[in-house]
Order: structure tokens, then C-alpha cells, then sequence
């Protein structure tokens, strides 16, 4: 796609994306930003530029729904008009951005965002990978696209998955088991930077954003050519939690998804909650969450060394190709 794709009158297109990585702080950073009054973000995640079929590629564009944004209501977009009536209510004086963090480990997602948006800024946030895919494989197994509860087994399997085997029945995305396939960072990179001048390309380390949130979000801020004041607190997330009784899990997301789709449900819900006095629903919620989540079980560390060591590589690519010292930030120099 060399030719720029026509918006059509009045019609704007997002100024910057945050393309990813999941688990690396993305949603924190969405939930700031769009606090900022110079700054317009919709529902997180449509996803429009990494589908596989859209009316970008003559694909067959079919509006669907989804679980993206605010309590999980929306619409994910198959086509432009569609994807661009996302930020209709953007003020004029407003910077439009959207976030999506499949778009980072997409094939065609840069080259689609480059040619409706060539002047587009891109965001990326990379995390040490051993710890990323650690978080990612706890968060694959809330959303039942993994089953395979031991990481090391997770790991193991990706040759068999490569072959169709072994995939579990639950899963929509079997692609996203092939772990290895997320922390490709260099050739994720390289897709963005071969459309975009590398001035208009952030890349953020996932331990700087931990270690300082406000410098993080003025150097985004300023990035965007936006005023630099911090809108408010920075936004905590949740960290990954390990689901310790499936079936109550389980129970939540079809609550939330009858909610969506069901109005006498979610009235019946409302009703729910208002027969527990108020000084007791977070004392229920807090029981709940405890009897369906624990803390993750720290994996075997002879595990966690050679899953390092076969990264290491990568890491050595990152460093040299981003000029930045990340082997020994990642604690890769002390590797035995």
C-alpha cells in the first residue's frame, strides 16, 4: 500500500498509536494520556490496522462486536469509515491517538498505519523479555487462549503448536502461543522503522516506566508536542495473577459478557448488588478475588537461566540496535 488512502472531508486519523508490547505498561499509559485535555483517545483496542480482513487489504469488512474499552462495551471496526468515526468527537485543538498493543507484533499493522497516517507517531514499550513472557503466558491463561497452567510446558510445547498440535480447544488465537514470536523486538521494530523516520518512533523501556512514571509520561508528553503537566495521578494496573479456581473466573466473564449483551441481565446484576449494603461490597469483592486468584508461583529457576540464555541474543541485537546498554539494565551481563 504506497499510495496514501484518502480519509475523505472532515475525517481525521489518529496522530500517534501506542503499538505495543501488552503487559509492558501499555494500559497505564493509555489510562493516562487520555486524562490529558489536549489529548483524545477512544475505547483501547480496536485493532483495526492489524485485522485480517478489512477493507485495507479487499478483504471482506464486517463490523463486529467486541470487548474493547470502558466495563468492555464496543466495536471493533472493519472498515476505514467505521475506524475513523472512533475519534468524531475529537476538539479540533486535540491530538487523536488510539492504542493497540497487537500492532507492534503485526506484519502489515505499520505499513497500513503509514499509509492513512503517514506523520503518525508511533509509541513502543518493550519489556525485559524472560519477565514479559512470564506475564504474558498468566495473562493467556485468564483468557482461556492458553490452558497449559506450567510456563515451562507453555515453552515447550511452541514446536508441537507450530504443527497444529496440541492446541487448546478454547483458544481463538493459536498464533499467540508461539511465544517466541512476541519478543522478536529488533524485527518488530525494523517493520515501524522502515515506514516512519526514526524521529517519529518512541521506543520506552517497560523498568524505566516502573522505576519513574512521571519522567516517562512528560517524555511522551513532550513526544506528542503537548503541554507536559501531568494530568493527575499516574495510573497503577493490576499486576498478573494466577487464577487458583477456574470455574469462579470463568463465572466473572460470562457476568460481564450477559452484562454487555443481555439488559435485563445487567439490570438483574444491578439488582444483585444493591440487596449488599455498601460497607460490605469490597469486603465480597476482596473474598472473591481471593478464593479465585493467587499470586503466581515463582517458576523453576534452572527453568528462568536457560530461558535468559536462549534469549540473550536477542537482547544483544536490542542493545546495539537501539544504542542502549539494555544487556546490563536486564541483568544479561551477569548470566553464568
Amino acid at each position: 500500500m504506497s499510495a496514501p488512502v484518502e480519509l475523505g472531508a472532515g475525517k481525521r486519523a489518529p496522530d500517534f498509536f501506542i503499538v505495543g508490547h501488552s503487559k509492558c505498561g501499555t494500559t497505564a499509559l493509555y489510562e493516562t494520556l487520555r486524562r490529558h485535555q489536549q489529548i483524545h483517545m477512544p475505547a483501547k483496542e480496536p485493532r483495526y490496522f492489524s485485522l485480517k480482513h478489512t477493507d485495507l487489504d479487499g478483504g471482506a469488512a464486517i463490523a463486529v462486536e467486541s470487548t474493547i474499552g470502558n466495563g468492555g462495551a464496543g466495536i471493533r471496526p472493519h472498515t476505514l469509515p467505521d475506524y475513523l468515526e472512533l475519534f468524531a468527537d475529537a476538539g479540533p485543538d486535540q491530538r487523536i491517538g488510539e492504542a493497540t498493543p497487537s500492532y507492534l507484533r503485526s506484519s502489515v499493522a505499520a505499513a497500513r498505519i503509514a499509509a492513512v497516517q503517514p506523520g503518525a507517531k508511533i509509541i513502543a514499550l518493550l519489556r525485559e523479555p524472560t519477565s514479559f513472557l512470564r506475564s504474558y503466558h498468566l495473562h493467556s491463561l485468564t483468557t482461556y487462549n492458553e490452558t497449559q497452567r506450567s510456563f515451562r510446558k507453555a515453552i515447550e510445547l511452541q514446536d508441537a503448536r507450530s504443527q497444529g498440535k496440541s492446541i487448546p480447544r478454547s483458544s481463538t488465537r493459536p498464533e499467540d502461543l508461539q511465544y517466541f514470536n512476541h519478543v522478536r523486538y529488533v524485527e518488530q521494530l525494523r517493520r515501524f522503522h522502515a515506514v516512519f523516520p526514526r524521529e517519529q518512533v518512541l521506543v520506552l523501556i517497560y523498568e524505566d516506566f516502573r522505576r519513574d512514571n512521571d519522567a516517562t509520561v512528560r517524555q511522551v508528553l513532550r513526544f506528542l508536542e503537548v503541554d507536559d503537566t501531568l494530568p493527575g495521578r499516574a495510573v497503577e494496573t493490576k499486576r498478573s495473577r494466577e487464577m487458583r479456581f477456574t470455574p469462579l473466573h470463568q463465572l466473572v466473564r460470562l457476568r460481564r459478557r450477559a452484562k454487555r449483551k443481555r439488559p435485563l441481565l445487567a439490570a438483574l446484576s444491578r439488582g444483585v448488588n444493591a440487596l449488599v449494603p455498601a460497607q460490605l461490597q469490597g469486603s465480597v469483592k476482596g473474598l472473591w478475588r481471593r478464593y479465585a486468584y493467587s499470586e503466581p508461583l515463582a517458576p523453576d529457576e534452572d527453568f528462568i537461566l536457560d530461558l535468559r540464555r536462549r534469549l540473550e541474543p536477542e537482547v544483544l541485537a536490542l542493545s546495539e540496535y537501539l544504542d542502549r546498554d539494555l544487556v546490563s539494565l536486564w541483568g544479561y551481563d551477569k548470566l553464568s
